[in-house]
């Protein structure tokens, strides 16, 4: 049923702005390719990374409800995204009540994935924060068919690292250096070749179960 929407493609470099705060999106924007970031840009110049999202993902459905969103939606990479008018997906939706069920886990799930990273910006060291983070977007991509073999493609500078993170960028490069000496990653060029996961997962406390991958009915 998704297929059957009108999506009007667009393009984005990194850094520019898809969404923008405060405002009232007429549109939902579906990511095909590429990397995005929900983001809050605080009054002193500062932004914090919210959530990172990977090909598949709406970036925006809570706004169909809410109508004005509080946050910024920003490219972390080169990407291409699909807008679909709120019109025509809640009339898919009304049509499709399962699609509607999909959108609606979709949301849970997001806010699942918030609550986990509030717990990585509060309580886990930043090693572990990084590590949680590589785990999390390894499986993402995996389940939708852009990673394999554990390693994925993550094009993302130390300065927008350092917004995920909450920390200075001199800080998050130590971080990033401390993870790979312990040998269980390599991070070159926007590529992060994962070479024990298991371990990654131990060091990070990282338990799968709020990304919800599980094959179950719904």
């Amino acid at each position: 049923m998704l297929k059957s929407l009108p999506f009007r493609l667009r393009e984005y470099q990194r850094g520019e702005e898809i969404i923008t705060a405060h405002s009232w999106p007429q549109e939902s924007c579906l990511i095909v390719e590429g990397f995005t970031a929900r983001a809050v840009d605080l009054e002193d110049g500062t932004r914090q990374v919210t959530g990172v999202q990977v090909p598949g993902d709406f970036v925006d459905l809570d706004a169909l409800l809410l109508r004005q969103i509080d946050h910024s939606v920003v490219a972390l990479s080169a990407c291409t995204t699909g807008f679909t008018p709120h019109k025509d997906l809640i009339r898919v939706t009304e049509q499709a009540p399962h699609l509607g069920r999909m959108l609606w886990l979709a949301t849970v799930i997001d806010g699942a994935i918030q609550r986990t990273w509030i717990a990585n910006l509060g309580r886990r060291s930043p090693v572990a924060h990084v590590a949680h983070l590589v785990c999390e977007l390894y499986l993402r991509l995996e389940a939708a068919g852009c990673a394999s073999g554990h390693r994925l493609d993550f094009p993302i500078t130390q300065q927008q690292l350092a917004d995920v993170l909450g920390l200075s960028t001199v800080h998050t490069n130590r971080t990033v250096q401390e993870l790979r000496r312990t040998g269980l990653i390599t991070w070159m060029d926007g590529t992060v070749h994962i070479l024990n996961f298991h371990a990654l997962t131990r060091l990070a406390a990282f338990d799968p179960t709020y990304l919800s991958l599980a094959a179950v009915s719904r």
